[in-house]
């Protein structure tokens, strides 16, 4: 809150007491005055450096071949383009001294040309900053050397423009370093989209020959060798990672992320025939199939007849979906493999789990036909759809169970929680219904893929 009132106690000087003393700032017109005088003196120097630019650039270069690492490479293969860069620059620099407006957007455009052409030849940025922090240290050197050569009196008068010189150097290194990042971004982006074809073309199954050498070189991949491709689709982008990591972990892979599906390029090593990572399910198959509609389990556990994961196999991810193809030879190869990798994928149910195409293969055979899929659940089920709804699913899940159990009426009793009798009523009445018999290996085969695609169906 404000005071309403004035303090009493205010201090009044005496009469006829001298002022205290404050600062005492130079008049403007006597700032102006050393303020041109400063100029007169820096133009003078800088007129001498411009025309004894050549020299000026030799001390340069040879500062940055003592100084710059980097740059000594460069120096050595190239000597010429080096010194053509530096003396442009310095000229461009020393003249921005002299006439400000005239030269000021010319030493922009330098500045940034050079940054963008030695982002696109891979010269660190440290070093090309350090390059242009040495040519300001070697400018400035050379007004007060050439100052003090022609008039030591003056020298002093340098101080009041030593800040815009080297705010000039500061502005022009920002310059660099933005042109720098901005052509480093242009091409990581380049790269990354040229992988992404290459990579694209080899899984769609359409790269060139010609092109697979440098195809194998941008992914790290040897050209030849043994490959499987690893699709990995989810709903949460936490569990697709999970996938990819446990599938790819110790091995050397390429990721492609897809808009729905992922795909891993995975090298195999020389002893491997096929990689294990995730969670293995069942597919749905006579042998592997679980109750009802021969659907597997989706959870880590080894079912009776069904392939489970071994010790190594680290534990399912979430939600996400993989399908494993069969073993490939040479980069060639990966498009036939991802296709076998899609069709894995397909037979993975949508709970989550993997599928090894290498381990399902009769199932692998339904999916990648379905029309011929239908047609044999229709030849060899098909009697049964005229049964209620309730006594045909306990009929395929008996069925679907006694396969999985090898044939065993006592084993799948158990597993159904009926006696062994039941089991076999049951296995005789699907045998009146559609005329064919348990024991002919033909018909079981057949009723065996004819569950698989069924089950498949329904997923």
């Amino acid at each position: 809150m404000h005071q309403a009132l004035r303090s009493r106690t205010v201090f009044r000087p005496a009469a006829g007491a001298p002022a205290a003393p404050g600062p005492r700032p130079h008049p403007q017109h006597v700032r102006s005055l050393i303020d041109a005088d400063a100029l007169r003196v820096l133009h003078r120097a800088a007129r001498v450096l411009l025309a004894d630019l050549p020299d000026l650039t030799d001390r340069l270069v040879a500062a940055l071949q003592d100084q710059e690492p980097a740059y000594r490479a460069a120096v050595t293969s190239d000597p010429a383009a080096i010194w053509q860069e530096v003396h442009r620059s310095l000229r461009h620099s020393v003249a921005s001294l002299i006439d400000p407006r005239g030269s000021r957007d010319a030493a922009r455009r330098c500045s940034w040309k050079i940054g963008a052409t030695r982002a696109e030849q891979g010269l660190p940025l440290d070093a090309l900053l350090h390059a242009f922090r040495l040519g300001g240290s070697l400018v400035w050197q050379g007004l007060i050397e050439e100052t003090c050569r022609t008039a030591p009196e003056d020298v002093r008068l340098l101080v009041h423009i030593a800040a815009d010189v080297w705010n000039f150097v500061d502005e022009h290194c920002t310059l660099v370093a933005d042109a720098y990042r901005q052509v480093e971004r242009q091409l990581a982006w380049r790269r990354e989209n040229r992988l992404r074809v290459l990579a694209g073309a080899l899984l769609d199954g359409a790269s060139r020959i010609a092109d697979l050498p440098e195809t194998a070189q941008a992914l790290d991949l040897p050209e030849e060798g043994r490959y499987v491709v690893v699709a990995v689709t989810a709903g949460c982008p936490s569990d697709a990672a999970g996938a990819r990591a446990a599938h790819g972990r110790g091995r050397r892979v390429y990721w492609h992320t897809g808009v729905e599906v992922d795909y891993g390029i995975v090298l195999l090593g020389e002893n491997e025939s096929e990689i294990e990572g995730g969670s293995e399910v069942g597919s749905g198959s006579g042998r592997g199939s679980g109750r009802g509609s021969g659907r597997g389990s989706a959870s880590g556990s080894r079912d009776v007849g069904t392939p489970g994961p071994t010790s190594a196999v680290p534990p399912a991810s979430g939600s996400a979906r993989t399908g494993v193809s069969t073993a490939v030879s040479g980069l060639a190869a990966v498009g036939d493999a991802r296709r076998l990798a899609d069709i894995a994928l397909d037979m993975c149910p949508r709970t989550g789990g993997t599928i090894r195409l290498t381990e399902h293969l009769p199932a692998a055979l339904v999916v990648s036909t379905p029309d011929l899929g239908a047609a044999l659940v229709e030849r060899v089920l098909g009697p049964l759809s005229g049964l209620e709804p309730a006594d045909e699913a306990v009929l395929l899940d008996t069925l679907a169970t006694w396969l999985a159990c090898d044939g065993s009426a006592q084993r799948a009793g158990e597993r159904l929680y009926c006696h062994r009798n039941t089991v076999l009523n049951r296995l005789r009445r699907y045998e009146q219904l559609t005329g064919r018999s348990l024991s002919r290996p033909a018909d079981l085969v057949e009723i065996s893929l004819a569950l698989t695609a069924r089950g498949l169906r329904t997923r």
